[in-house]
């Protein structure tokens, strides 16, 4: 199962050292949280040490939504910040409280780094905010259809090497580039395809 290799993982990779954390009150800080098993991880590696209280903040917003261009960020039901404010998500994962970037700080943060000559006016931020740029909609059928190739359970299915159809056909996507599906423009030279990276 993806999630306990994800634990294993942590707990091989990080070590708590107990007169660091012992009565203390600890701020962890990670890059984002996306389906929560690290930060869980973490937490209770913290509080394992002897931590009064642990509070977690994240350099990235909620991360929401799925990603619908290419990076494989799981379906909605994966993510531990889907239809949970940030109380619950601190109570899910564990710790005292939680903090996140703030969307539109981040896109400030970023744009305000932008040379003058190349001003970086949009940026894709649906994986936080759920308004994607081609103008899918949660719940359309384009994403029924990631959620049925791109849920764990679909992937641990190819990993095994059977499944459905539609898992068949996620197997076919993974040849070195993403499906283009979701692209609504008319390619110029009238062939469907990867493009060049």
């Amino acid at each position: 199962d993806y999630t306990d290799g994800r634990k294993k993982s942590v707990r091989l990779k990080l070590n708590t050292i107990k007169s660091e954390f012992a009565g203390r009150n600890v701020l962890l800080v990670d890059d984002s949280v996306v389906r929560g098993t690290t930060a869980t991880e973490i937490i209770q590696m913290a509080r394992e040490a002897g931590a009064r209280n642990v509070y977690f903040a994240s350099a990235a917003p909620a991360i929401r939504y799925p990603n619908i261009y290419g990076i494989d960020i799981p379906t909605r039901e994966e993510l531990v910040a889907y239809g949970r404010e940030e109380v619950a998500i601190a109570e899910h994962l564990g710790c005292n409280w939680i903090e996140f970037q703030d969307c539109d700080d981040l896109e400030e943060a970023v744009r305000s780094s932008a040379s003058p000559d190349m001003p970086l006016p949009h940026f894709d931020t649906s994986c936080f905010t759920g308004k994607y740029v081609t103008g899918e909609v949660i719940g359309d059928k384009y994403f029924q259809n990631l959620f049925l190739n791109r849920n764990e359970s679909a992937k641990s299915l190819l990993r095994a090497g059977g499944g459905s159809s539609s898992v068949n056909d996620l197997r076919a996507s993974f040849v070195g580039c993403e499906s283009m599906h979701n692209d609504k423009s008319e390619p110029e030279d009238g062939q469907k395809g990867c493009e060049a990276i």
